[in-house]
Order: structure tokens, then sequence, then C-alpha cells
């Protein structure tokens, strides 16, 4: 029987169980859906035993699909950690590297080289400038920027460069307003924030302890953008929180001004995620350390 069965359907079906999805397998298989529904036909008709029912609106296992997930779990398992291990122990960088990580000009250019040194690597890439914890599946490495703690997930954080940050606001923005001097007169002042720090997450800074302080800011310019939100800035929409690195020549300039108060803002920190396991597959650990490394990326 297991000379008749192909392992990719097998691969396959698990990925349209964990997900319920013929979409969302294609995506994390890198397969066309039609590839995707094929695979799952030829597996059935090999065991000759439906395993999902599908209709329009949805998809569900059959008892016998609950079976065979439950049964081949484990296996699968253990055959992946299995060619991991060995994946790890060799000298070669090889296979395929699904990398989720912000859509910027920087990171390319790393992610490219890193492409370049390794040619037998098949590099999969997505951008996403804060993904959620259940987009991780399916990715061997998550880049994503973050301030402030991070929440905890069952992976491993790496830190891989961090940006002493600063609040900047244009001098048009400042005549206009009266400069802060506490971080609560944020509340009263226009403010450029992230789209994906509406919903409870405000502007965060640390004191003289170390400790962090969350203060919420009159938002009137919401992006998902450093260069938008300096953009924003310099034309007076906001003050912003950058990485100085990033605006040290508009504040030279003049086209920007450093706000000082109270408490400074927290660093911007890039990290890359990565699932806990025992063994990390060399090209996971040679990725990381490109990228922390390249030349174009300071750090």
């Amino acid at each position: 029987m297991l000379d008749r069965v192909d392992q990719q359907w097998l691969k396959t079906f698990h990925c349209v169980y964990e997900n319920m999805s013929f979409k969302r397998a294609s995506e994390f298989l890198g397969l066309p859906t039609s590839n995707v529904s094929r695979h799952i036909s030829l597996l059935e008709e090999r065991l000759d035993t439906r395993l999902l029912d599908r209709t329009t609106r949805r998809i569900a296992p059959t008892s016998a699909g609950e079976h065979l997930y439950l049964l081949t779990q484990p296996l699968l398992s253990k055959l992946n950690d299995a060619l991991e291990e060995v994946t790890y122990h060799s000298q070669e960088v090889v296979g395929q590297l699904r990398v989720l990580m912000p859509d910027s000009p920087v990171l390319a250019d790393a992610v490219v080289s890193f492409c370049e040194q390794h040619p037998s690597i098949s590099q999969c890439c997505d951008t996403s400038v804060s993904p959620k914890e259940d987009l991780f599946d399916g990715f061997d490495v998550i880049l994503k920027f973050h301030r402030g703690s991070l929440e905890d997930t069952n992976l491993v954080a790496r830190e891989i460069k961090r940006w002493p940050s600063v609040v900047v606001g244009s001098p048009k923005l400042l005549e206009q307003h009266p400069k802060p001097f506490q971080t609560t007169d944020l509340q009263h002042i226009p403010c450029i924030s992230s789209l994906t720090a509406v919903n409870g997450k405000p502007w965060i800074f640390r004191n003289n302890n170390g400790e962090l302080i969350t203060q919420k800011v009159r938002c009137s310019f919401k992006v998902n953008s450093g260069h938008l939100a300096k953009t924003g800035a310099i034309s007076g929409l906001g003050l912003a929180i950058l990485p100085l690195e990033t605006c040290q020549d508009d504040i030279c300039s003049g086209a920007l001004k450093v706000i000082e108060m109270e408490y400074k803002p927290d660093d911007l920190i890039l990290y890359a995620f990565f699932a806990s396991r025992k063994h990390i597959a060399n090209k996971i650990l040679m990725f990381i350390e490109h990228i922390k490394h390249h030349s174009h990326f300071g750090g």
C-alpha cells in the first residue's frame, strides 16, 4: 500500500486538514489550488475512501479522514524532524526556506544576497508588516519589527538589530501646537501611529529604571510604513517615533526637531522568530546570521 501513495499527497492532505482550506493550504505549500485538490483526489482514489467532505462554503473531515490524520501525523512529524536533523549536520545549505517578513528595501537586499550566496536554497518570501501569530504556521522564519515587551508564543525570538528611537516633529507643527514636555501631553497633539498599534497598543517609552511606560496619543495619521511616518512628520501631519538612524539627516537639516520628554522612546527591534526545536535546521541558522551581519544592514 505504501508504494501506491505519494508522500506529497499525504503532506497536502495534512495541510488541508490543519487549515480546513484548499486556498490556505496552497499558499503554505506554494502550489496552485488545482494541484492541492488533485492531490486529495488521488489520495482518496488510491485509498478508495473519501477523506474530506467539500461544499461551496466549508470543508470537513470524514471519520476516515480524521482517523488517517491522527495515525499519520506523528509519523510525518518524526520523519520531518529526522530530515531536518540531517540538514542541520550538513555543511551545505539546501532545501526550501519559507520566510514571512516586512516589505523593507534593506531587508530585501539582505534576503537577495543570501539567495545569491546559497543557490541550492529554494526561497519563498511573503510580506507582512506585523504578522499575527495565526499566520506563523507554514513559515520557517518570521522577521518582525517590535517595540516593547514580546508576547508569549511557542516560538523562539532572536534579536537581529536594535535602533534607538526619538520623537520628532516638524517646525511647522511645533508652531501650531505647544511643544510637549511630558508624555501625557501627547494626548493633545497630533501624532502619527501605526495601523497595527491602534487596538490597545499605544506609544511605548522607558523610564530611567528601564521600566516600560505606555502612553495613549492623539492619532491623526495612521500608517504601516516608517517612510510614510517620516514623510508625514516632515509635512507637519503629526509627531512620530522614528529610529534615529533613519531621520538623522532630516534633524541635521532642520526638517525635523527632536522632542525631549521625561521618558525616552523604547528601541525599535527587528526579531527573527522560529519554531522551538531541539535541532534547528542549518538553513534557518545561516539565514538569521546572514540577515544579522549583512553589510548593508548595519548592526
